[in-house]
C-alpha cells in the first residue's frame, strides 16, 4: 500500500475517489487495508492479479502502461518498486503475518532545515513499529509542500529552496502515518541584530513577531499615522466609521496614551458588542426557511445578548453545546433544531470551536490529517441521546416551537462496520459514564477544559485574523500539523493569555490592538514588500460588507432600512440573512444554505465596483434632499470647510495640500452649482479604494 500512495494511485482524483475510477476502486490513502485488499485479489475475476503470470495482471499491467491506462504510465517495469508487487502477486497475494509488528509512528531527518535560495536538502524517512524495529522507509514515502514556490520536493524526498522568503511545510507520508520537515528560506543579505534590537516592545506579541522576522531577514515597517489607527481601530472593534467629531478630537490630541484610550472606549461600546455578534451570527446561521422565523429570531437575539453580557468564551460554547428547552424561549437550542443529526452536529462544533475540518473524516480517513471515520462517529456519540418533542422541521416554513431534552435513548454506528460507537473525544480522555444524564455535558467539558489547546487557539486565530488582515492559520477553523501557523509560539501565547484572562474577547482584542504590531503601517519596505503572512506590516483588506453600508448611511445622512428590522437600524444589526439588500449580498453576506459555515473571504470583484459606481438606491441616498450633501450645500460653510469636512466624513483624515486645492477650485468653477459640486465629489470619494479598504 505503501507503494500505492507513493504513486498517487488511491488518492482523491484517482481510484482513492468516492466511486472509484475505472470500475477499480481503492479506500483514499489507504485508510481500509481490509476493502482494498478485497478489491485487489478478489474482485475483477482473476484479471486484476493473476500469479500465474504476474506481469499480465491488470493491477501491474495498467500502471506500467504496458496496456492502455487512463492514469499514464505510473510505474517503471525497471524500478524495485514494480518487482515488489510482481513478487507479491507470485507469491499468491499474502496478507501480513499475523505477529507482524504495527507501525507506531514515522520519523522524517531533519524535522527543521534553514536553507538559503536554490540549495537542496535531501530528507531521510524513518518507520517505528510497535516491537521497538525501525527500517528507512525514504524510498517508499510520499513527500507534499504545502508551499511549493518557497520550497518543493520531489517523489524521492529532495527538497529545493525557491526564490520567495518564508517558510514550508514539507510532509513525509508512509503508512497512515506523517511526520513534517519544517523549512525556512530566509531573505538573503545581513541585518544588524541592533536593528531588532531597538525595535519597539509593548507586550509579547511585538517579541514573538520580531522574533520571527529576525529569523526570516524580515524588518518592519514604520508606524502608522493617526488617521490610519483611528480608522483601523475604529473599524476593526466597532465595526463602523469614525464620525467627523472624533476625527477631529483625536488628530488634535497630543496625549501619549491616546491610541490605547481610543482601544479602551470602543471596547465598552453597544457597537462592538453588534459587531462581533454578527461574525458569529454569521457562522452559526440557521436556515429560518427551515427552522422558522421565531426560533432565528430567538437564536440571533441568544448570540447577541451574549456578546453584550461580555460573556466569558468558554461559557458561550458550554452554552450552546448542552442547550435545553424551548425555540421559542432558549435561543440556543436552535442550533439542535437546525443541525438535527449527531453527524451534522460534529462537523460544526469540530470546526468553530476546535478548528478542525472534520467533515472529511465523515466518508473516509482525513487525507491531511489523523483522524478518521472511528474519531468522527465516536465524537458524534456525544449527540446521540438529544431528545426532542414538537412537530419538528417541515420545509419551506416551519414555525412551530419544539423542545429538546437529555433522553436516554440514541445510539451511533460506525458506517461500515455497523458497531454501536462510545462517545470519545478527538483526543485525551472525556469518557461518559453510566450516571451522566447528557454526554453532551461530558463534551463540554473536554472541549472548554483549560488544557484544551485547540480550543483556545481557534478564537486566538479568528480574533488575530480580523484584527491583522490574515490568520496565523490559514483558513482560520482549518488547525492541523500539515497546515502549521506561521507564527506558532504566536499563536500558542496569545491562546494562553485568553485562557488566562478568562476567555474575554475584550481582554483578547485589547492585548493585540496596543501591541505595535497592530500599528504598522500598511506601506511596505524593500526588505517586506513580499511579505504576506509574518506581519512586517499591516495587510490591507476590504472591509465587511455591514461595516461599508453603515458607513455609507453615515457618510450620506439617509439611514438604511432593512425587512423585519425597526427604523435606523444598523446592517450589522440585522437578525436574518433573508433580509433583502443588494449591497450586502454584493459585498459578502454569506448564503444561510451554505454548509459548512466558513468565514467570509475579504475579496474585491469588478461586480462590487460597478454597484458602487451604478447603485441607484446609493445615489438616491447621496442626492437625497434630507442628507449630508443637500446639509451642506444649505450651509454657510465656505469651501475650505466643506472639503475638510468631507474627508474627515469618508476618509477620517484631513486632506492633503493637493486634494484641498483641486477640490476647492471645483466650487469656483464658472458655472459650477455647490450641491452638486459636494455631491460629485462625495460619490467621487465613496468609489475610491480608500472608501473600501482598510490600510
Amino acid at each position: 500500500q505503501p507503494i500505492l500512495t507513493r504513486f498517487c494511485c488511491n488518492s482523491g482524483p484517482c481510484h482513492g475517489k468516492a466511486r472509484g475510477q475505472g470500475g477499480f476502486q481503492l479506500s483514499l490513502l489507504a485508510f481500509d487495508p481490509d476493502a482494498d485488499f478485497e478489491s485487489i485479489v478478489k474482485e475483477g475475476r482473476g484479471r486484476r492479479v493473476f500469479p500465474g503470470a504476474p506481469e499480465n495482471s491488470l493491477f501491474i499491467a495498467k500502471p506500467a502502461a504496458t496496456v492502455p491506462h487512463g492514469g499514464g504510465r505510473r510505474l517503471d517495469p525497471a524500478s524495485v518498486d514494480y518487482q515488489t508487487l510482481v513478487n507479491w502477486i507470485r507469491q499468491g497475494m499474502p496478507r501480513s503475518a499475523p505477529d507482524a509488528p504495527t507501525l507506531s509512528r514515522v520519523e522524517v531527518e531533519p524535522s527543521a532545515v534553514v536553507m538559503q535560495n536554490g540549495q537542496q536538502q535531501s530528507l531521510k524517512v524513518t518507520a517505528w513499529y510497535d516491537d521497538g524495529t525501525s527500517r528507512d522507509v525514504t524510498r517508499l514515502t510520499q513527500f507534499q509542500s504545502n508551499e511549493a514556490p518557497i520550497a518543493e520536493v520531489s517523489e524521492e524526498g529532495r527538497i529545493t529552496a525557491g526564490n520567495i522568503t518564508g517558510e514550508a511545510a514539507i510532509m513525509a507520508r508512509f503508512g497512515g502515518h506523517f511526520a513534517i520537515c519544517e523549512t525556512t528560506i530566509p531573505l538573503p543579505g545581513d541585518v544588524p541584530p541592533e536593528l531588532y534590537a531597538a525595535l519597539p516592545r509593548n507586550n509579547f506579541v511585538d517579541d514573538l513577531v520580531w522574533n520571527k522576522l529576525q529569523r526570516l531577514g524580515l524588518t518592519p515597517s514604520g508606524l502608522c499615522d493617526d488617521h490610519t489607527f483611528l480608522r483601523r481601530a475604529v473599524t476593526d472593534i466597532s465595526g463602523r466609521f469614525p464620525t467627523e467629531a472624533e476625527v477631529t478630537a483625536f488628530l488634535a490630541d497630543e496625549s501619549p496614551d491616546k491610541r490605547q484610550k481610543l482601544v479602551d472606549r470602543l471596547l465598552q461600546e453597544p457597537e462592538f458588542a453588534d459587531y462581533w455578534a454578527n461574525k458569529w451570527v454569521d457562522l452559526l446561521r440557521p436556515n429560518p426557511y427551515r427552522v422558522g422565523i421565531k426560533a432565528t429570531l430567538n437564536y440571533d437575539y441568544w448570540i447577541r445578548q451574549a456578546f453584550h453580557d461580555r460573556m466569558p468564551w468558554d461559557q458561550f460554547a458550554r452554552e450552546l453545546v448542552t442547550a435545553q428547552g424551548s425555540t421559542f424561549r432558549n435561543g440556543a437550542v436552535t442550533m439542535f433544531r437546525d443541525r438535527r443529526t449527531p453527524d451534522e452536529l460534529t462537523t460544526i462544533v469540530s470546526q468553530l470551536f476546535l478548528g478542525i475540518r472534520l467533515e472529511c473524516a465523515k466518508c473516509h480517513h482525513h487525507p491531511f490529517e489523523v483522524y478518521g471515520q472511528d474519531d468522527f462517529y465516536s465524537f458524534a456519540a456525544y449527540f446521540a441521546k438529544i431528545g426532542r418533542k414538537g412537530t419538528g422541521v417541515s420545509p419551506p416554513i416551519s414555525g412551530s416551537e419544539e423542545f429538546f431534552f437529555a433522553g436516554d435513548k440514541g445510539s451511533v454506528q460506525h458506517p461500515i462496520t455497523g458497531a454501536v460507537l462510545t462517545p470519545r473525544p478527538l483526543f485525551g480522555e472525556a469518557p461518559v459514564s453510566e450516571d451522566v444524564d447528557d454526554p453532551r455535558t461530558v463534551l463540554a467539558n473536554w472541549l472548554t477544559s483549560p488544557d484544551n489547546h485547540l480550543f483556545r487557539q481557534v478564537m486566538a486565530n479568528r480574533v488575530w485574523a480580523d484584527l491583522m488582515g490574515r490568520g496565523l492559520v490559514e483558513p482560520v477553523d482549518d488547525i492541523r500539523a500539515t497546515n502549521p501557523a506561521s507564527n506558532t509560539q504566536l499563536l500558542e501565547t496569545l491562546g494562553e493569555y485568553f485562557r488566562d484572562n478568562g476567555y474575554s474577547l475584550t481582554e483578547l482584542i485589547r492585548v493585540i490592538a496596543a501591541s505595535h504590531v497592530y500599528q504598522l503601517s500598511s506601506l511596505p519596505s524593500d526588505r517586506n514588500i513580499m511579505d504576506t503572512r509574518y506581519y512586517s506590516r499591516h495587510y490591507r483588506h476590504r472591509l465587511r460588507a455591514e461595516v461599508l453600508l453603515d458607513g455609507f448611511a453615515q457618510i450620506s445622512g439617509i439611514p438604511q432600512s432593512f425587512d423585519a428590522m425597526p427604523p435606523e437600524s444598523s446592517a450589522k444589526q440585522i437578525w436574518t440573512h433573508r433580509a433583502d439588500s443588494l449591497f450586502l449580498d454584493t459585498f459578502g453576506r454569506p448564503d444561510p444554505n451554505q454548509d459548512p459555515p466558513c468565514e467570509r473571504t475579504s475579496d474585491s470583484t469588478v461586480v462590487q465596483s460597478l454597484h458602487l459606481m451604478n447603485s441607484e438606491q446609493l445615489y438616491r441616498d447621496l442626492t437625497n434632499d434630507e442628507g449630508t450633501a443637500a446639509g451642506l450645500a444649505d450651509s454657510e460653510k465656505e469651501p475650505a470647510e466643506i472639503v475638510h469636512h468631507l474627508y474627515h466624513l469618508i476618509f477620517s483624515r484631513n486632506p492633503s495640500g493637493e486634494e484641498a486645492a483641486f477640490a476647492e477650485s471645483l466650487f469656483a468653477a464658472e458655472g459650477a452649482n455647490r450641491r452638486q459640486v459636494i455631491e460629485d465629489l462625495m460619490w467621487a470619494m465613496i468609489n475610491s479604494a480608500e472608501f473600501v479598504i482598510q490600510n
